[in-house]
C-alpha cells in the first residue's frame, strides 16, 4: 500500500470517518469539520503509526492529507 494511502486510512481510523470523507486535495476543516483537540489527537496517532515526530503546528485543521503525506514522507528520510 502507498504511503498516500496508509495515512489517509490512519486519518479516517484516527478521527472516526469514512476515507470517502476524506479528499486528498481538500482542507480537513472543510472536509470533515475536523477542531484543534482532533488534530492533536492526529498528530500522536500519525506520528506513533510512522514512527516520526510531528510537532502539533506542522499539521493543521488547513492541511490536506496529501501535504500531510508529504510531510510524514519528508521526516521518514
Amino acid at each position: 500500500m502507498a504511503l498516500k494511502e496508509e495515512v489517509i486510512n490512519a486519518i479516517a481510523d484516527t478521527l472516526d470517518v469514512k476515507v470517502e470523507e476524506l479528499g486528498e486535495t481538500e482542507k480537513l476543516y472543510d472536509s470533515i469539520g475536523v477542531d484543534s483537540t482532533e488534530m492533536v489527537e492526529l498528530c500522536v496517532s500519525l506520528g506513533k503509526k510512522f514512527g516520526v515526530k510531528i510537532a502539533s503546528n506542522e499539521i493543521t485543521k488547513f492541511s490536506t492529507p496529501l501535504e500531510i503525506t508529504k510531510i510524514i514522507e519528508s521526516k521518514k528520510q
